[in-house]
């Protein structure tokens, strides 16, 4: 079993980690009523711009609209529920992918203004995967399967060029939830 620095289980249930899934959501919907009468979509992330640098920690919570907005929700829920099964700590596997999905946008995205929190899904999705090929545990590769069955589709299609949509967060995204699961995973092997 996993152990953090406080010697204590990273291996921990849906239940105890649900007050935080339901706070980030209701900060992202919050947001988005908020945005409904402040132009908040405009500190979203723009690629190689000091000022859109700020988007790195705002992308998440920014949606365009209502479709967006629900279209972002319903996988973080359940992606979210997922992660918080596993044995690794869920905020800070969030905020990993996050960041370094938009550090990676940021420096070698689109010129454009990327809003949503569909990086951190992408990201969500191949971590967990992922997490199932690394760690090699029964539960992990079960999520990892159950991922590729709800979302394998969305995966590929989603990282393909589009008009209109964030692709290359989608990429950059994906490639965090790589990069983090693989650390997360290499460096427990070692300890």
């Amino acid at each position: 079993m996993f152990k953090n620095k406080n010697n204590t289980s990273y291996q921990h249930k849906i239940r105890e980690e649900l007050k935080g899934i339901i706070l980030f959501l209701v900060l992202i919907w919050g947001i988005f009523l908020l945005d409904r009468l402040l132009p908040l979509e405009q500190w979203g992330l723009v690629p190689r711009d000091l000022s859109g640098a700020f988007g790195i920690l705002t992308m998440p919570f920014l949606h365009a609209d209502f479709q967006h907005l629900i279209g972002n929700t319903i996988p973080l829920i359940i992606l979210l529920c997922l992660l918080a099964g596993s044995r690794v700590s869920s905020f800070k596997t969030s905020v990993s992918i996050s960041l370094l999905g938009g550090v990676l946008l940021w420096l070698f995205g689109r010129s454009a203004l990327h809003i949503g929190a569909s990086g951190l899904i992408f990201g969500l999705m191949t971590f967990l995967i992922f997490a199932g090929y690394f760690e090699r545990r029964v539960r992990s590769i079960l999520i990892a399967v159950l991922v590729g069955v709800l979302y394998g589709g969305t995966l590929l299609s989603g990282m393909l060029p589009r008009q209109g949509v964030s692709w290359d967060g989608h990429l950059f995204g994906a490639l965090a939830g790589f990069f983090v699961a693989y650390l997360q995973f290499h460096f427990q092997k070692k300890k």
